[in-house]
């Protein structure tokens, strides 16, 4: 029993990421962008919330936390490209935070169990986040300085005939 209950706050912490990963492209615009940042902040406040649990780590997640939604709110009161570029970095420095504490966690464990398979399948998804809002805080500073080409490969009846 007291590992089902020492499982859970990795599991839910797991399901809003995976959550958040598969919604985004899909909420990624029109009218969805408020749920999308609801969407996109649960993996966040469970983070903190797991990251609570380890005594040396709870200062620095809420920290990072409050200073991501105060700028959250100011980057959607007062629309600047700074404000965002920054509000990216802190949530870059808060993921990076979230993977570094767990993953000091899971090394002194001393057994693997369900709630230890959980974390490092956390650490692993949490490992990538830095990056993607590293590179939205990049393209926020310098508009257009990331591109993504979409290629489209036609296919002309001609280039199968000549293969035949």
């Amino acid at each position: 029993m007291q590992a089902k209950l020492q499982s859970r706050p990795d599991l839910w912490l797991l399901l809003s990421l995976l959550l958040a990963i598969v919604l985004t492209p899909v909420l990624d615009h029109g009218n969805w962008r408020l749920v999308l940042a609801a969407v996109t902040f649960i993996p966040v406040v469970l983070s903190t919330v797991r990251l609570s649990q380890i005594r040396v780590w709870v200062w620095p997640s809420v920290l990072l936390m409050l200073v991501n939604v105060i700028f959250v709110v100011a980057g959607n009161t007062f629309p600047s490209r700074s404000l965002t570029g920054i509000r990216w970095g802190f949530l870059a420095a808060f993921f990076a935070l979230t993977a570094a504490g767990l993953f000091l966690y899971l090394r002194n464990s001393r057994s693997i169990g369900q709630a230890q398979l959980y974390t490092a399948i956390n650490i692993y998804l949490l490992l990538g986040l830095p990056w993607t809002t590293l590179y939205l805080a990049i393209d926020a500073f310098y508009p257009g300085s990331i591109q993504v080409e979409a290629t489209q490969t036609t296919v002309r009846p001609s280039c199968f005939i000549s293969a035949w």
